[in-house]
Order: C-alpha cells, then structure tokens, then sequence
C-alpha cells in the first residue's frame, strides 16, 4: 500500500478528528469516531478500542472497525497475559511486527472474527494520570508501523482518552439531573400526604387513603433508585457480568413461574413454546433473568383485561431468539423509533401502569452487553412484540 508520511497533512487530520471527537456526547458514537480515526490515520487494516474495567480487572472491547455486527461486544481480555494489557500496565505504547509470535498475544479475539493479528500497534488511553484503556491498530497483512505511526496514534489516544472521560462524566451528570426531576412527582405526593396526616380530624378513612398513598410513593421512589442505579452502572461500564452456561428454557419456566399470579389477576391466557434441543447459553444468567422478567411484566401490565402472553424460543444461525408477543394496545411507527429512549412512555400507557420509562432501555444495554441486540415489531391495535436474541458461544 502506497504510503505518505507527509506529518503536516497527517497532523491537520488529527486536528480535524480532534474536532470530530468533541462535537458528540454520545459514547458509543464517540468509541466508533475514535477506532475509525485510528484505522485511517495508520492505514491499518481495523483498529479497536479496549476500556478497564476496575470491577473485573479485565479490558472490555467497546469498539471495532471491522465489526458490524455486535459480536466484539462483550469480548474480554485478560490484563495479564494479553498485550492490551500490557500496554494498560506498563503505560506504554507497543509496535510488533509479528504479533502472533508474541507471548503476550491473547488470539481468541481474532480467531473468533476470523482476523488473525500480524503487525500490531497500540497504545495507552490515559486521562488524568489515569489509565482508562488501551487503542489498537492492527493489519493482518506484511508491513511494520513506523514510528510517525507511533506519534499519531498517541497523540489521538491521549484526545481519545480526554474525550472518553468527559462523556462518561456528561451521562453521569445528565443522569442525575433527570433523576431529581423524576423524584419531583413522588416526593410531590409524599409532601402532601405527610401534611394531610397531621391533621388530627383527619377521618379514618381517609387517613388510611393517605397510608396507602405514602407505602406506594415510597415503593415508587425504591423503584426509581433501583432503576437508575441499574442504568447509571451499565452506562459507565460498572457492572460486574458473571457468565455461566445454561439452558434457557428452566430459566423462562422459572420466570413464568414468578410472574403468573400478576397474568391470572388480570385474566391473560399465558402460551409457551420452547423447544427442548435448544443449545446452552454462556451469559449471565441473573441478568437475562432480568431481561426476560421485564419483557413479562410489560406484557402483562400494557394488556387488555382477557388477553394473551406468547413466548417462544428457537435458533436462527448462531442465535438463540426469545420472543414475548402481547395483544396489548400495540405502538405506532412513531412511537416505536423512541421506545428505548430514557424515560419515553408510549403515550396513553400512563393510563394502564406506572413505569420509569427506563425498563427497555436497561434491557436493551445488558442484552448489547451480552453480544447480543433486541428488536420489537408492533402495530396499532395488534399488539407487540418483543425479542432478545442472544449468540450461541463455544464453551
């Protein structure tokens, strides 16, 4: 490949994907401008983006170029015996121009996107004295990275790594002013309530009205912590992920199990079809448990009064694909392209539940986290339905 190493043209790219990386507060957009930028300033075949984890002590791909699909998403490397982690301990940069003889070379990665590493360069995310994680370029073709190669990736990892800090500290702030603006309502009624019950001629009745208010708004306000402490660790790459391999189908009877007095309250006809050769999932289970657990009470709650729940598994490829299928009030188009967005109710649902608006949107992290993406189909008065679909891994 012809080469130009002319370092004012290359440095006048850097100050221009330096302006790229400010202009987005959005961290995953942010991680795929930075390994892009990385690829193309080094005219490397891909380059990757590796964050610490200081929960797991490990390095968590975020981010790939040569990865479509999610599945470099939950890919982890060990910080001992992997050269990323090499670089992350020691701080610094590393060329390699046969990386596969290295003793350092963790090769599951490659192997598993089919892009065994030749040369290698890469170098450390630092920010604030602190190590955050490690950029690779990488070619699986002859031809050594040079020094000048050297110089700009650093130069675009120290900006990565300021760039990185400043939009996790964006989220973390942003977050937090909408959690004091969800706990205006119930703390709201909390007020009020307290007041009305100190009223010693307040009559029995309505002071037991008023209990009943306090113990709900105080289940709400639980819920509310609860919830935003889910988002606020997935957002920031603080959740510890414990995988294990299972089957999925005692885990979905089990969560059947767990909702079907909340469905036989309200009347639903619950129809379930697993098959029984489905292959094991490696995941975590507690935290699909979860997943799923939402999927059931979404449909349960946002459904007529005498509706039906279906929920179904099969394979597709390398996926197992887990369905939830209501006859609720269904979602328009509209509607639909905002359903993972934080706090977005579909409108008139306020009616039939309460929620945080959250839900999905936790769902929709920790399935991204497993490698894995969840869709939903629906309809105006035809209900919805929603499926997670988790890769089937070796192990």
């Amino acid at each position: 490949m012809n080469r130009n190493y002319d370092l004012v043209e290359h440095y006048q790219r850097l100050l221009e994907t330096s302006r790229d990386l400010v202009s987005t507060l959005n961290i995953n957009e942010l991680l795929n401008r930075i390994v892009t930028a990385a690829r193309d300033l080094c005219y490397a075949e891909a380059a990757s983006i590796m964050l610490y984890d200081e929960n797991r002590k490990e390095l968590r791909f975020e981010a790939s170029t040569n990865m479509e699909s999610p599945l470099m998403s939950g890919f982890s490397v060990p910080v001992d015996s992997s050269i990323a982690g090499w670089i992350v301990t020691h701080r610094q940069p590393v060329i390699l121009s046969d990386a596969q003889k290295d003793e350092r070379h963790y090769g599951v990665v490659g192997e598993a996107v089919n892009l065994p590493t030749k040369t290698l360069l890469g170098v450390p995310l630092v920010s604030k004295d602190k190590v955050i994680g490690a950029l690779e370029a990488i070619n699986k073709r002859e031809g050594e990275f040079t020094a000048e190669d050297q110089d700009l990736l650093t130069a675009l990892g120290a900006q990565a790594a300021i760039a990185i800090e400043n939009t996790r500290l964006f989220q973390q702030s942003d977050l937090i002013a909408e959690l004091v603006h969800e706990l205006r309502t119930p703390l709201a009624s909390l007020g009020t309530a307290v007041h009305l019950l100190e009223r010693p001629e307040l009559p029995a009745e309505q002071r037991n009205r008023f209990m009943r208010i306090l113990r709900d708004e105080i289940a709400r306000l639980s819920d509310l912590a609860t919830t935003f402490l889910d988002l606020s660790k997935l957002e920031s790459g603080r959740v510890q992920f414990h995988p294990e391999k299972f089957d999925l189908k005692p885990l979905v009877m089990n969560c059947l199990d767990i909702m079907q007095n909340r469905a036989s309250e309200k009347g639903l006809q619950v129809s379930v079809e697993i098959p029984d050769n489905l292959p094991p999932l490696i995941a975590d289970q507690d935290k699909i448990k979860q997943v799923i657990l939402n999927l059931l009470s979404n449909a349960i709650k946002y459904n007529y009064p005498g509706g039906k729940v279906q929920v179904a598994c099969r394979q597709a490829d390398k996926e197992s694909i887990l369905s939830v299928q209501d006859t609720g009030p269904g979602i328009s188009e509209e509607n639909l392209r905002r359903l993972f967005e934080r706090f977005y109710r579909v409108p008139g649902t306020e009616k039939m539940a309460q929620g945080t608006g959250l839900g999905l949107l936790i769902c929709k992290r920790i399935v991204e986290a497993h490698g894995g993406r969840i869709t939903v189909e629906s309809q105006v008065n035809q209900g919805t339905t929603f499926s997670i679909h988790l890769p089937i891994k070796a192990g």
